[in-house]
């Protein structure tokens, strides 16, 4: 059985959550595809999924599990020395338990076992609590695509953060780690 926030357990008592994040798998697609349909007005397809999980040359995906059951994942594309940060999506019940943060770390850290230089993404303008995590990491606004999402007409801000390979940007990461590990202890495995 899996504790969720605020139910009883370790993190009604103020422990940290246990979370492991590992590489998204095929048979975690039926938990991925869950939370993409509660978070993202338009979803991806399985068929997207399994078309990205097979590009394991350009593609990094990762799953977040509390004990069996997938709570978060995120993907990134790499061109050159850039990752690009296709999809990061959180389940609903988790939010605001640092767990998209401790997978957006994840992420950055794996990008920069790639030997990634810069991290981008595009941002829906008005989705405030992604901006405040892509900000903490350092991202910052660059330009703006209009109407890059069909389904409501929203822009999207194209976000970057350069030198995610540099000490100054290690000294981040680790102060973010830090905080991260007041609510979450985090597994990663390869």
């Amino acid at each position: 059985m899996t504790t969720r926030p605020g139910a009883t357990g370790g993190q009604a008592s103020g422990e940290p959550i246990p979370l492991v994040i590992a590489p998204m798998r095929s048979r975690d697609l039926r938990s991925v595809l869950a939370i993409e349909r509660a978070v993202f007005p338009r979803p991806w397809s399985h068929r997207l999924f399994a078309d990205e999980l097979a590009q394991r040359a350009t593609r990094l995906y990762r799953t977040a599990w509390v004990g069996r059951k997938v709570v978060a994942f995120g993907g990134v594309m790499f061109i050159e020395d850039d990752a690009h940060v296709n999809t990061i999506a959180v389940d609903p019940a988790w939010h605001g338990c640092q767990i998209g943060t401790a997978v957006l770390a994840d992420l950055v850290m794996g990008s920069l076992a790639r030997g990634a230089h810069r991290l981008s993404l595009e941002v829906r303008v008005g989705n405030e609590p992604a901006l405040a995590l892509y900000r903490r990491f350092g991202m910052a606004p660059v330009g703006v695509r209009p109407n890059y999402y069909p389904e409501t007409g929203d822009d999207a801000l194209v976000m970057v953060v350069e030198g995610i390979d540099e000490p100054a940007y290690a000294e981040r990461l680790g102060a973010i780690g830090d905080e991260v590990a007041e609510r979450v202890v985090v597994d990663a495995r390869s």
